[in-house]
């Protein structure tokens, strides 16, 4: 007999996970998974396996994006073990010596400050 598979995850266990592990200063989840129907991973259910995660958190202050993102995945690790395929992270570093708070930007960039 095997045990019955844990339910796919839902935007709001994420977040509580994500707020309780990193207490982000801004935070929003999005399940996309209706958008992906047919993709690969997408399951049947039409929830819990694409997500994309914007989070801000005091905790990211001096990390590059690879170290950010490997906090937010840490955090979820037991949402991507029961379905989740897909999650989209933008980390924003909301620190006060931050000259600018953009996802796009290279971490560990030179800065063109003289």
């Amino acid at each position: 007999m095997t045990p019955a598979a844990a339910p796919l995850p839902r935007a709001s266990e994420l977040s509580a996970r994500l707020i309780e592990r990193l207490a982000p200063l801004e935070l929003e989840v999005i399940d996309e998974s209706a958008a992906h129907a047919g993709h690969a991973g997408a399951g049947e259910a039409g929830y819990g396996t694409h997500f994309r995660v914007r989070i801000a958190c005091e905790c990211f202050a001096g990390m590059g994006r690879l170290a950010r993102h490997r906090l937010v995945y840490d955090a979820l690790r037991e949402f991507l073990d029961r379905g989740l395929h897909a999650l989209a992270i933008e980390t924003i570093d909301r620190h006060p010596d931050a000259a600018q708070a953009s996802p796009s930007a290279a971490p560990d960039a030179p800065s063109n400050a003289s």
